[in-house]
């Protein structure tokens, strides 16, 4: 892996969650991973939008909407995430 192909998790938090047609999830509040692996599975949204509040997403015991990391598909300035891959 390339230096420019690495993020560190600290680069993430506070960025826009969107989907590929640009709809805004909310910002990345914390990544949650498994301590054994380091395999990163959930994103904790932070400012969550109305659109965000009427999809069924995965919740934390704070009740903090839970978005999968493994539906990230691009990261830049947003994260882009691949919404049929959280529903």
């Amino acid at each position: 892996m390339e230096e420019e192909d690495k993020q560190f998790s600290k680069d993430l938090l506070g960025k826009t969650v969107v989907s590929k047609t640009g709809k805004r999830f909310g910002e990345v509040g914390d990544i949650i991973f498994e301590t054994k692996s380091g395999e990163l599975i959930h994103m904790v949204l932070k400012r969550p939008t109305g659109y965000t509040e009427k999809l069924e997403l995965e919740r934390d015991k704070k009740g903090n909407a839970l978005i999968p990391f493994s539906a990230v598909i691009a990261i830049g300035d947003f994260l882009v995430v691949a919404e049929e891959d959280i529903i």
